[in-house]
């Protein structure tokens, strides 16, 4: 993919994805508007699919929507609402000394700036970035596997770590698109771009795709 191609790119998946269910962490920031839901439902969304991460959040949000209530509730209760998400006692523990760090450090809220934000505990670029992005409407680049692995597929980055990917992107993604990319393409790696055995005869992305790494397709 050229690099003036990107607009016509961003475009066609504008249109693609509506066909297909939003991300959990993308409908929480929408209906809620909240950095702290955000960032918790980013927490549970990591190594959990969708459907499972909606009603974890949708079961915690019910007893503790706030750090103060979070950090109150015991660990156990906490567990068991989140389960079954992947590492589900770590993140119940990690939920609760975020929630302490928010109310010892940050007077209960949320801070907006990436390195404020990558030093509570659990919280790495992809989630710092997507509360940056969805949670404050600010400009950053939520990269996961999914951004980085269609984009070198594209062939418009050529990285080797989600870290480079974000960097590459910084410095040619146009700013509009910030915002979007990650929900753009997680949906579309989800649903079309799959990791394995792409469905490349029905993208209609196809003609200005340079398929890299692509081995087998349907």
């Amino acid at each position: 993919m050229k690099d003036a191609e990107i607009h016509e790119a961003m475009a066609i998946l504008t249109e693609a994805v509506r066909q297909w269910q939003t991300p959990a962490v993308t409908i929480v920031s929408q209906r809620e508007g909240d950095p702290f839901k955000v960032l918790i439902s980013c927490i549970l969304s990591l190594r959990t699919q969708d459907r499972t991460t909606a009603a974890a959040s949708a079961r915690l949000f019910a007893l503790a929507d706030t750090p103060a209530e979070l950090a109150a509730l015991p660990v156990e209760t906490v567990e068991q609402a989140i389960y079954p998400v992947g590492f589900y006692r770590v993140k119940a523990a990690q939920l609760g000394e975020i929630s302490r760090t928010l109310l010892e450090r940050y007077d209960g809220r949320v801070p907006d700036e990436l390195d404020e934000l990558l030093k509570l505990k659990g919280v790495g670029r992809k989630t710092a970035n997507l509360v940056v992005t969805l949670g404050f409407g600010r400009p950053g680049i939520c990269v996961d596997t999914h951004v980085h692995r269609i984009c070198n597929r594209w062939g418009y980055v050529r990285t080797k770590t989600p870290e480079e990917t974000e960097r590459a992107l910084r410095a040619k993604l146009p700013q509009e698109y910030w915002l979007v990319i990650n929900d753009l393409l997680v949906t579309f790696g989800q649903n079309q771009c799959l990791p394995v055995s792409p469905r490349c005869s029905t993208c209609p992305l196809s003609h200005l795709c340079d398929r890299v790494g692509v081995a087998r397709s349907r």
